[in-house]
């Protein structure tokens, strides 16, 4: 059964200006946000303490968190890993490996609270703010070279209007998640600069999606004005992309209910990326391409001139 028995007729584009206007707006903002107070980088950029706890019954998270969080570790991050005994537990905290031996026994200390048997595993790790920094160098280069391919990618598949409007709506995505991170405050780690990548690809298939639909009703619709043609490919692929994302989002919000604090970053930066992206690809993508001027007589297959044969 089709989620739409038949094709809806929105007029998307009737409103293209005034959503363009209101996403420089936010586009600026979130490049102030970025340039004034920039991210709140997790440990994995900025350096800190690791410590592995190894507890006689099964580990509960929340306990734990709680009680570190009372006994003066209030941004410690927890996660269980390997058997449900072993602990991982992360902090800001820049300290030299003695140091590091003695927060480590003060974690113990605070854990046995809640459990008396609490153990480190084996010694604190210092994790270095040069080892911080070359993450965070690697991980805007992974995502420089990422963009990079797509936008390459997309300006050999499509007519340039269409590229410049799917590389538009690409920086778009990148700008206004990473400025949502920078503007909430929220944690921005190796988990969320993962979501981030994911996001991209995910968004740029939307683009891909609609694009097609728009060169194959250009070809089609010969008597249509490009607004029109744009407003009915727009049309002809809403019933997937709110299937596609709908279906995505039920996921996503699955792991933003339940995933706790471990997923939190990486579900959030999804949820806030596929919004961003469905919506930069009726109204970035598409709207930029008809700003530029996109006809019909782009987008028609170029016939071959029959080749001739100069010799007498």
């Amino acid at each position: 059964m089709e989620f739409f028995k038949g094709i809806p007729q929105i007029d998307f584009m009737a409103v293209r200006k005034p959503a363009l206007i209101g996403s420089v707006i936010v586009f600026f903002i979130a490049i102030g946000s970025l340039g004034f107070q920039g991210l709140n980088l997790g440990i994995d950029f900025t350096g800190g303490l690791v410590a592995e706890v190894h507890l006689p019954g099964d580990a509960n998270i929340n306990d734990v968190r709680d009680t570190l969080r009372q006994g003066g570790f209030p941004d410690a991050t927890v996660q269980q890993f390997g058997s449900p005994h072993e602990i991982r537990i992360q902090m800001r905290a820049h300290a030299d490996q003695a140091e590091a031996q003695e927060i480590g026994a003060r974690v113990i200390a605070v854990l046995h609270k809640v459990a008396p048997d609490a153990a480190l595993a084996h010694a604190p790790t210092v994790v270095g703010a040069q080892v911080g920094s070359g993450l965070a160098a690697k991980g805007i280069t992974a995502i420089m070279v990422a963009l990079a391919l797509m936008l390459i990618y997309l300006w050999f598949r499509f007519e340039w209007r269409l590229a410049v409007g799917a590389i538009a709506a690409s920086f778009h995505d990148l700008v206004f998640v990473i400025g949502f991170f920078s503007i909430f405050r929220f944690q921005f780690d190796l988990t969320v600069l993962a979501a981030v990548l994911a996001m991209l690809g995910y968004s740029v298939n939307d683009t891909v999606v609609v694009f097609d639909r728009i060169r194959e009703d250009f070809r089609k619709k010969r008597r249509s004005s490009a607004r029109e043609i744009v407003n009915a490919a727009i049309n002809e692929t809403l019933s997937r992309t709110i299937m596609t994302s709908g279906l995505t989002q039920l996921v996503v919000i699955a792991m933003l209910i339940v995933g706790g604090p471990v997923l939190f970053g990486f579900a959030l930066a999804l949820f806030v990326g596929i919004l961003i992206g469905t919506y930069s690809s009726i109204y970035i993508a598409s709207g930029t391409a008809l700003m530029l001027g996109i006809s019909k007589q782009d987008l028609m297959v170029k016939k071959k001139e029959d080749l001739v044969d100069d010799m007498p």
